[in-house]
């Protein structure tokens, strides 16, 4: 029976980097998969096969539409769909690859199966070929993460009616693609299928796009998405989807009442958000009851019982690789008796679209809610020399600053390449920084982080380039 410090469950970006800082600090650790292949959703059906997608596509929509032609290159691309799919999945098994590899180099057991609590200190795996392996450890971690939620009424077969992982992985573009769900999911893959040729329409329950984002943001990146061709069905429910072998009648009516309508489509994209993975763990044989969402409570990763410690999607806070990352390196340094940290406030989101949209810290909505008194700081992207010249105009970065000390206190940008330089923000923040820290800060010329500096000065009315 093997003895480990630290047993984790689940290998994706909480549990693998949990594992890796585990290593590094000299616990003897082991993390348990059933999947097969290490990086857990993000690596294997979410974040980087999307990405490879996402980029693939924004290549063949500039070559086919006027971009490439205003810029002097004339081509006649054809799309070849299964190659852009084997790309995708060359790229995946390359980083799974390397996260294995990450194992071995921290000295961490990776143990294939499906790994089940049994008590405290034991963990219990079952391998594929229904054999099972008992591990004893000094705590367990548990980093399930998230599956896609369903939706009532609609019964998902990834055949025409999909979900994220079907949406990676259709046979064909869709003449028509209806995305139920206006949340980063269904814009980023309802994206990359318009781009590829397919007529997309959105149907969202709530009355707006990417609930949660600061409003002015959302509405200013919804009518950049319609002038691209998207198609917004807002505060309408989805009552049924019928399947048949050559496409997909969806039924929805106005949220506030009113007729119900049909729309008809080749493919159905049900992406109406995640729920936390907790079945089927063993949980109550520690006394963990998860609630009924499916999350499990934690206090600095701690569930309550002595030993056993939660991160990721499978409690609470934002669904994001990022947020698991930094909670796995906090929980295992706990463990390891050092001060693990995470500062909550600043956790940034990224919608990786065309252009891109992207948001760290409070939201005007938040602030005003909370009766903080705040300063305001805009530029647009259409100022932006760098911008200007590529032609990607579209977007503006906004800077919220404490209307008394100048703290920044959120950042939300739609526009290029946005998704990296938010980044410079958080580093501020984490920091403490003021406004005016960034906008005295000297900047790259010609750059499009310029406009976050811009931004910055706007905050005390002193923008120059607008």
């Amino acid at each position: 029976m093997a003895q480990y410090d630290v047993v984790i469950i689940g290998g994706g970006p909480g549990g693998y980097n949990a594992a890796i800082r585990a290593g590094q600090l000299g616990l003897k650790t082991a993390i348990v998969e059933g999947r097969g292949k290490l990086g857990g959703t993000c690596l294997n059906v979410g974040c980087m096969p999307s990405k490879a997608l996402l980029h693939a596509s924004e290549l063949y929509a500039a070559a086919t539409g006027p971009e490439f032609a205003k810029l002097g290159i004339e081509v006649k691309p054809k799309l070849n769909l299964a190659q852009m799919m084997a790309q995708k999945a060359e790229s995946v098994e390359a980083l799974t690859k390397g996260v294995e590899f990450l194992m071995k180099k921290n000295k961490v057991d990776y143990v294939k199966g499906w790994g089940r609590v049994d008590g405290v200190g034991k963990v219990v795996v079952k391998a594929e070929d229904g054999a099972e392996t008992v591990l004893e450890t000094k705590n367990i971690v548990i980093a399930t993460g998230s599956e896609p939620t369903p939706l009532p009424g609609v019964t998902i077969d990834n055949k025409r009616i999909v979900d994220s992982t079907g949406a990676l992985s259709l046979p064909e573009v869709p003449k028509h693609l209806v995305v139920v769900g206006a949340g980063v999911i269904g814009l980023e893959l309802g994206s990359v299928w318009k781009r590829l040729g397919a007529e997309v329409t959105v149907v969202e329950f709530l009355d707006r796009i990417l609930p949660g984002t600061d409003t002015e943001v959302a509405n200013a990146f919804q009518k950049i998405l319609t002038k691209q061709g998207f198609k917004f069905s807002l505060g309408a429910k989805v009552t049924g989807a019928t399947a048949s072998a050559k496409g997909v009648k969806l039924t929805h009516e106005p949220v506030a009442g009113g007729e119900a309508s049909t729309i008809e489509a080749d493919y159905v994209l049900v992406a109406i958000g995640r729920r936390p993975y907790t079945q089927g763990l063993g949980l109550e044989t520690v006394g963990i009851t998860p609630d009924k969402r499916g999350m499990i409570a934690n206090d600095h990763y701690k569930t309550g019982v002595d030993g056993v410690w939660v991160i990721g999607d499978v409690t609470s806070g934002p669904m994001l690789a990022h947020k698991a990352e930094d909670e796995a390196v906090a929980c295992i340094e706990l463990i390891a008796g050092k001060a693990g940290h995470v500062n909550y406030d600043i956790i940034p989101g990224v919608v990786y679209t065309s252009p891109e949209v992207a948001t760290v810290g409070k939201t005007e909505d938040d602030l005003k809610a909370a009766g903080v008194a705040y300063k305001v700081g805009k530029f647009p992207f259409l100022a932006n020399s760098r911008a200007k010249i590529n032609h990607e105009g579209d977007g503006f970065v906004k800077v919220l600053a404490d209307a008394k000390t100048d703290r920044i206190l959120g950042v939300h940008m739609v526009g290029p390449n946005v998704g990296d330089m938010i980044a410079e923000y958080c580093v501020a923040m984490e920091f403490g920084g003021a406004s005016e820290d960034v906008a005295r800060t000297c900047h790259p010329h010609p750059t499009r982080s310029e406009a976050l500096r811009q931004a910055a000065m706007g905050v005390e009315g002193w923008t120059m380039q607008a």
